[in-house]
């Protein structure tokens, strides 16, 4: 099988899901609101307190993903109290589950404290570590190496003298 990488010149990076995914989540508050989601953050007050970062922020960055939808908006009230607003992962946000668990593994590699890492997550059945792992749609571990690229339907390719050619 050919790798697509052997021609890089010939396709267009201008359809890449990986800029596309940074354009929703490529800025460091954006990753640390979504860990707090997925570690069940739900109130504005704890998602800006946990991550670190002011109000404006705060509400910039839940905005965005509930523009985006990883998060939805949904009302809660207190006895005696207004009603407020909580952030709720939809499916599209507890899909992102695998990129924080990865980006989480790769930080307890190369870049934990001595220490080590400041949390494991285990499996509820067994308690073993989870971790992320690439594996193909048949059920086969991919180890590095064992793959190749290969043209999406979305590939546009383009003229070797193309400014795009680049792959950037």
């Amino acid at each position: 099988m050919k790798d697509l990488r052997e021609d890089r010149d010939a396709w267009s990076m201008a359809n890449c899901s990986i800029a596309k995914a940074l354009e929703i989540v490529g800025n460091r508050t954006a990753m640390l609101i979504m860990r707090e989601a997925l570690f069940g953050t739900r109130r504005f007050d704890d998602f800006a307190r946990r991550v670190g970062i002011g109000e404006p922020a705060a509400a910039a960055r839940l905005k965005e993903l509930t523009a985006a939808g990883l998060l939805e908006r949904v009302p809660y009230q207190e006895p005696g109290q207004r009603t407020r607003y909580a952030y709720q992962l939809t499916q599209k946000g507890r899909d992102f589950r695998a990129v924080i668990v990865a980006l989480r593994q790769w930080g307890d590699t190369w870049a934990a404290d001595e220490a080590g890492p400041p949390v494991v997550v285990r499996h509820e059945n067994c308690g073993a570590p989870v971790h992320a792992v690439l594996r193909c749609d048949n059920g086969h571990d991919v180890q590095p190496g064992e793959s190749f690229i290969d043209a999406g339907p979305g590939l546009i390719r383009v003229a070797a003298d193309s400014p795009d050619s680049s792959g950037g």
